[in-house]
């Protein structure tokens, strides 16, 4: 069980009951798993029914939902079905004290070929039991989910919403344990978004990717630095800072080795308090170095790191130099610009590229990551964050966050984003005139490998 079923957030809640239209909402959600199941447990302050929305990087509303249902209340049975909804119903109406549960099961939801399916079961004993299968029309990935009321009810404190990943159960005949366990025709593979132990059962030569937690966006004043992507190291593909791939390692049998994923950087929250370094991602004697903050006013530099953050720039003419990276890990980060009398910050750096700099030809945008095939599939990690630009100038868009999870830099019209969880992406860089002003890095990722 503890290598199959893992939780990935839960939120209780505390202090004040939960507006129900508003709701819980996951993001970011790691695509290291086979299936997903939510357990959701409330009671409300009135009857109302609850729901639930999905979507790859936001929510998808429209009307691509449809549902079969069969219930029952101990004396009688029904179905019904919906079909072109922009939701999908998920338990029956309760309230009061009494407790309303279920579990709904996305299966297959990371891949890319299907339109995805959950199955949900609920029960409430004053409504009865369901069964159901909802769809959701869409073939891209789901990293996004929203569960919530559809009318102007409360959950009521003590209400808890749990989201576990579940991996492939065939795990048996794996030469170690550890992480989320997969295989294909030719390998084992451990892939660890939190920290852990990897224990060889026997003598194994490894393949790895340890890629390190994403710096932090830096605070605006007028345009900050993005964050830089976190180190990464590969023996597979290629590594980053454009070296030679890392060597295999060789483990024995029985020996327990630390797996630690490293935490994204703290985005800078406001003059005085920059962001924050990524923290190191580790397996065994493996370290890749967390990525560097973003440029903060006032007097803030970036950080070198596995890849360097961007430099903040602050009208009429103050610019700054991004940060180094590391060697064989990352690039550095942008330096940063003055354009139409205002500041546009520099991109972080990514694993694979140098961040670009401030201003309308580069705009700021994250240096990007490297494309690692370790897991059988070509994903890119480790990009840098997009650099802020301050909000005053002509109306000039761009400083995205680097390919590899960087998170958006803010530009004239929209605020940042943070590092995506489990790439290693920098935070983007905030900006003058968007009032949100913290973007963080994203976590790192270790994945192992072996021969069958």
């Amino acid at each position: 069980m503890p290598n199959t079923y893992t939780e990935l957030a839960r939120y209780v809640v505390t202090g004040s009951n939960l507006s129900g239209p508003t709701g819980v909402t996951f993001t970011g959600i790691s695509s290291a798993y086979t299936d997903l199941r939510i357990v959701q447990s409330v009671t409300l302050t009135a009857a109302a029914i609850g729901y639930i929305q999905v979507g790859n990087g936001s929510i998808d509303t429209a009307a691509n939902y449809s549902r079969t249902t069969l219930s029952g209340d101990g004396s009688s049975a029904s179905s019904s079905r919906t079909s072109s909804t922009n939701q999908i119903s998920t338990q029956v109406a309760h309230q009061g004290t009494t407790i309303g549960t279920y579990t709904a099961d996305f299966m297959n939801y990371s891949n890319t070929t299907t339109n995805k399916t959950v199955l949900i079961r609920n029960n409430n004993t004053g409504f009865g039991t369901e069964a159901a299968v909802g769809l959701w029309r869409s073939t891209s990935a789901i990293n996004t989910v929203k569960l919530f009321l559809d009318r102007a009810e409360f959950y009521v404190v003590g209400s808890t919403f749990s989201l576990y990943g579940i991996a492939n159960a065939d795990q048996g005949a794996a030469k170690a344990t550890g992480g989320i366990i997969t295989e294909d025709s030719q390998y084992w593979y451990h892939t660890f978004a939190a920290s852990g132990t990897f224990t060889p059962k026997v003598a194994l030569t490894c393949d790895y990717l340890v890629v390190a937690g994403g710096g932090g966006g830096g605070w605006y004043q007028n345009a900050a630095g993005g964050g830089g992507g976190g180190g990464l190291r590969s023996t597979v593909t290629a590594t980053g800072g454009g070296g030679a791939l890392e060597s295999a390692l060789s483990v024995a049998a029985g020996v327990g080795l630390t797996v630690t994923v490293g935490a994204g950087g703290a985005g800078a929250t406001s003059n005085g308090a920059p962001g924050a370094n990524g923290s190191n991602s580790v397996f065994s004697t493996i370290t890749s170095t967390g990525g560097g903050r973003g440029g903060s006013w006032d007097g803030f530099a970036p950080n070198t790191g596995g890849s360097g953050g961007g430099g903040y720039a602050i009208d009429p003419s103050f610019t700054q130099s991004g940060a180094a990276g590391t060697a064989n890990q990352g690039f550095a980060g942008g330096t940063s610009a003055i354009y139409d009398s205002y500041g546009w910050g520099g991109g972080g750096g990514g694993a694979g590229a140098v961040g670009k700099t401030g201003g309308l030809t580069d705009k700021g945008v994250g240096g990007a990551g490297v494309a690692v095939a370790i897991s059988g599939t070509s994903t890119f990690y480790a990009g840098g964050g997009g650099g802020g630009k301050d909000g005053r100038s002509t109306n000039q868009t761009g400083n995205v966050g680097g390919v590899g999870g960087g998170g958006n830099g803010t530009n004239d019209t929209e605020a940042g984003t943070n590092g995506t969880a489990n790439t290693g992406g920098g935070g983007g860089g905030g900006g003058a005139g968007i009032s949100s002003s913290t973007f963080s890095g994203g976590s790192g990722l270790v994945i192992v490998r072996y021969a069958k």
